[in-house]
């Protein structure tokens, strides 16, 4: 009731209508989604999926604001193409070509800039991506904060996809989508997470000083587009996501909305770094609720959990993976079963409580 009421209340944009969770979602609802058409898309706008499909194709688009620019482990650069590179993956597209475009504040040095531009070409490099059209602007002095890049990128279905669908069918699961939607998870869907969570938002907060805390934490960013392709050739995924901004909180309030059923979290199970959980509790911040942006989390079949878990756990960006627990038909939210047995709700988290990670 109390997010209701601000909700209703608040006829302006404040900064938690970028976190990614109930606020920004109602935004997105009712002042955007209903004054546009989306005809002609396999995986449409309204879905409100990581990508949209058209005509096979594979498209997303994302702008990076991330503060600061420069942080462990990575740059808005990295940021940039990771981030864009695994929205289209995690719906089942093979991405191979990006624009990307410049937001740039007067007065900022070219020297960064080198760098930032040498970081993007790195990372495609790593994720067999290219940049292929862009554009620059420059904005006057204090009119935005020093860069912003926006990544706009398409891929073909992965070659995979098909397999994927015919291990599924194989089981004989009441499914038959070719892409990796929302909506596609199941009764008996176990929930696999790629590794520990909150690395990038803690790693972000670190650097903005004035909490009391140093870390010697990195963040997670990463493309992870290789990875899931040794997920897909074992088979038996129905959905993949990443909890990026909202954290696993967001991500699995989304999924249970859009598969309409409940998902099963076992605590004792999601890794969580120890440096990062001592951050994050001194802050008093729930882990679950802070972004990821090297981090996926899959849906799969329980006959190929296991084969798909040391799949993801031979990679290195999946090391860490764990089964941590599994869609269910006996309710119709996110629950959490506590290290201590209790369970509770995992909420729709307003927004992140780190603003500005990506």
């Amino acid at each position: 009731m109390k997010l209701i009421i601000i909700v209703l209340i608040n006829k302006n944009v404040t900064i938690m209508h970028g976190g990614g969770g109930a606020l920004m979602q109602h935004m997105i609802q009712n002042s955007i989604i209903k004054n546009l058409s989306d005809k002609r898309c396999e995986i449409p706008l309204s879905a409100l999926d990581d990508a949209a499909v058209v005509e096979g194709i594979v498209f997303s688009t994302d702008s990076y604001t991330v503060k600061p620019i420069f942080f462990p482990g990575g740059d808005i650069g990295k940021l940039s193409i990771s981030g864009t590179v695994n929205d289209i993956s995690v719906m089942g597209g093979d991405p191979f070509a990006l624009a990307c475009s410049l937001v740039i504040e007067e007065g900022f040095p070219l020297d960064d800039l080198e760098t930032i531009m040498k970081s993007i070409q790195e990372t495609c490099n790593e994720a067999n991506v290219y940049i292929v059209t862009g554009d620059t602007k420059v904005m006057e002095k204090n009119s935005i904060d020093k860069l912003i890049i926006n990544t706009t990128g398409i891929g073909k279905k992965n070659k995979l996809l098909e397999h994927n669908l015919n291990i599924i069918k194989k089981y004989k699961c009441d499914y038959n989508s070719l892409w990796l939607s929302d909506s596609n998870i199941r009764h008996g869907d176990k929930i696999i997470i790629s590794g520990t969570l909150g690395d990038h938002g803690t790693a972000i907060i670190s650097t903005r000083g004035n909490y009391g805390f140093e870390t010697n934490i990195k963040s997670d960013v990463a493309p992870l587009n290789r990875m899931i392709d040794k997920a897909l050739e074992v088979g038996g995924i129905s959905s993949i996501k990443d909890p990026t901004r909202g954290g696993l909180a967001n991500l699995l309030n989304e999924w249970s909305t859009k598969s309409r059923l409940g998902l099963k979290i076992y605590e004792e199970n999601i890794p969580i770094k120890e440096s990062v959980r001592t951050a994050l509790g001194f802050l008093g911040i729930d882990v679950l609720e802070v972004g990821n942006e090297g981090k996926i989390c899959l849906s799969v079949i329980p006959e190929k959990a296991d084969e798909i878990l040391q799949a993801i756990k031979e990679t290195k960006e999946g090391s860490d993976a764990m089964i941590i627990g599994e869609a269910t038909n006996e309710f119709d939210l996110p629950i959490l079963e506590t290290v201590i047995g209790g369970n509770r709700i995992i909420p729709m988290p307003a927004g992140d409580p780190i603003p500005r990670i990506c």
